[in-house]
C-alpha cells in the first residue's frame, strides 16, 4: 500500500513541476514564444548574458528600494511561494530522500537549469536572485514537512 501512495506523490510532483515549467519558461504566448524560436540565434545568448543579473542580492535590493514604484511584493513573494510546494511535495514522493544533502542540490539543479534555459533561449531573463529566492521557497516547504511529521497526508 505504501508504494502506491508515493507513486500517487511521485505523480503530483511530476505535474507540479511541469506547471511550473510552463508558469516559468514558457509563461509567453504560443505566438510569441513561436516568434523568439524562429529569430534566435548565437548573439541571443550574448544578449541575454548582457542583461542578465549574476550578482546575488542586485535584484532584491532594487525591489526593496524601489517598493513603491515596482511590482516588488509579487515578485520577491512570489519567487518564494510558487516554489513552497516542491519543498513539501518532495519529501512526500521520495520518502527515502528526506535529506537536506539530497534536497538542497536537487531544487538548486532544477531551478538554476529553468535560470539557464531562460538565459540560452531568450524566453525568460536569468537573474541569480530568482535562483536563491526559489530555493528558500523549497526549503521553507520542505522544513515545514519535515517539522510537521504528524500530519497525516
Amino acid at each position: 500500500m505504501r508504494i502506491k501512495e508515493n507513486g500517487k506523490w511521485k505523480w503530483v510532483f511530476f505535474l507540479y513541476v511541469l506547471i511550473i515549467i510552463r508558469l516559468i519558461v514558457f509563461k509567453y504566448p504560443y505566438s510569441e514564444l513561436r516568434d523568439i524560436m524562429s529569430h534566435w540565434q548565437k548573439d541571443v545568448v550574448w544578449e541575454g548574458l548582457s542583461s542578465a543579473n549574476f550578482t546575488l542580492f542586485k535584484t532584491i535590493r532594487m525591489y526593496i528600494r524601489y517598493y513603491d514604484r515596482l511590482n516588488s511584493f509579487e515578485n520577491l513573494f512570489g519567487n518564494i511561494l510558487v516554489f513552497i510546494p516542491y519543498g513539501m511535495l518532495y519529501p512526500l514522493a521520495f520518502p527515502k530522500k528526506k535529506d537536506y544533502f539530497i534536497f538542497l542540490p536537487s531544487v538548486f539543479l532544477f531551478v538554476t537549469s529553468i535560470e539557464l534555459f531562460q538565459l540560452l533561449s531568450a524566453f525568460g531573463a536569468f537573474d541569480v536572485d530568482d535562483i536563491l529566492l526559489n530555493c528558500m521557497g523549497a526549503l521553507i516547504g520542505f522544513i515545514f514537512m519535515i517539522a510537521v511529521p504528524k500530519i497525516k497526508w
